[in-house]
């Protein structure tokens, strides 16, 4: 089995450890993504679907150099949730996303923690010009999390697909320090 990990940075906050996904995190994610909970996440997933989706976040840091990470607890390695950069062909913007996957672990500010994260990430190492998280109409907790993040509905940027209703919140780009 190959190692990807890596060519995956770690990133750590005072309670939160952002790594590349292994092999081991697949029951996690496929436990989560054959669930109703998982439906503003693109699930549910039949265990084929949510197999090829695992594999396509090894292949995000493979081609782009960036994903999205698995969250666990500092100081334990059990996945709670899938928080990271996002870009897949053919994505209008780049993208920050969050996954909790056990409502147990939901109000605990582990999804801003590890965002806000990804982002000072994308903006700082990354270089990135620009940042939207995308997010069903009907994901409210998703909305309140963007604007905690100090994100603002931008109604004129256009949607991954626009088939399906999808509300976009941009991120502000911080002043970058030298």
């Amino acid at each position: 089995m190959i190692d990807t990990s890596r060519h995956i940075p770690v990133l750590e906050t005072d309670r939160l450890v952002l790594r590349g996904p292994k092999p081991a995190d697949l029951e996690a994610f496929m436990a989560f993504y054959k669930t109703e909970r998982s439906h503003m996440a693109g699930g549910p997933l039949t265990e084929k679907l949510s197999w090829q989706a695992f594999a396509a976040d090894f292949g995000h840091w493979a081609i782009l150099g960036f994903g999205r990470f698995i969250v666990t607890l500092l100081g334990e390695d059990r996945p709670i949730g899938l928080v990271g950069l996002y870009a897949p062909h053919p994505r209008p913007e780049n993208e920050v996303g969050w996954v909790i996957f056990d409502s147990a672990d939901e109000g605990k500010g582990y999804a801003r923690e590890a965002a806000q994260t990804c982002l000072d990430y994308a903006w700082r190492v990354l270089d990135w010009g620009t940042a939207v998280s995308y997010i069903d109409p009907e994901n409210t907790a998703s909305v309140r999390l963007a604007e905690r993040l100090g994100a603002t509905l931008d109604p004129d940027a256009r949607t991954p697909d626009p088939e399906k209703p999808c509300l976009v919140y941009r991120h502000p780009r911080p002043e970058v320090q030298s």
